[in-house]
């Protein structure tokens, strides 16, 4: 972190100098410089999305928050979707949530800290969705009238691994 973009751009020239005398290079495609100041731009980095908010308390401050990325909320509801696909209509309904809960439990581990409250409330809803479409299509129930009869508490029944309220709070600075 630079205060001004000549910095920055003499950082990254003094790293691409450091890494090329170990045979390694930046490059360019995932390497860029970004104005974090007053949260005019952000950035992905190992799955995370990194950007300044405004403080909803004091609107002169900033902070920076990270939130899983829009590639890594992707990658997830690709594969709740495979986990709940109609070929495996004949598995019980135990079995995919085992497996739900198993891909939600390692996922979850990696992004519940930081600020991820809406993505892990969404996939919730996300993960809802799909097991009331796939229990519907088991039971010969097309359609989306799903609602009425696979609700809350069926979920909660079926023992769902539920992400939200899951989030750990660290602090951005080592501890003592």
């Amino acid at each position: 972190m630079c205060a001004t973009e000549q910095a920055a751009r003499e950082a990254v020239r003094r790293i691409g100098i450091i890494l090329e005398r170990l045979g390694l290079r930046l490059h360019p495609g995932k390497t860029r410089i970004v104005c974090l100041r007053e949260g005019r731009e952000g950035f992905d980095f190992l799955g995370w999305h990194h950007h300044m908010v405004r403080s909803w308390r004091q609107p002169r401050r900033f902070y920076l928050m990270r939130w899983p990325s829009a590639a890594a909320m992707r990658s997830i509801r690709v594969r709740i979707r495979d986990a709940t696909d109609r070929r495996f209509v004949g598995k019980s309904l135990a079995d995919r949530v085992g497996v739900l809960n198993r891909l939600l439990h390692g996922w979850s581990g990696y992004f519940a800290a930081g600020n991820p409250s809406r993505a892990l409330t969404s996939l919730d809803s996300y993960v809802h969705l799909r097991l009331a479409i796939f229990a519907s299509n088991k039971h010969g129930q097309p359609g989306r009238g799903w609602a009425g009869r696979h609700n809350g508490a069926w979920l909660a029944r079926l023992g769902v691994f539920r992400l939200s309220g899951r989030t750990r709070w660290v602090t951005a600075h080592a501890s003592r």
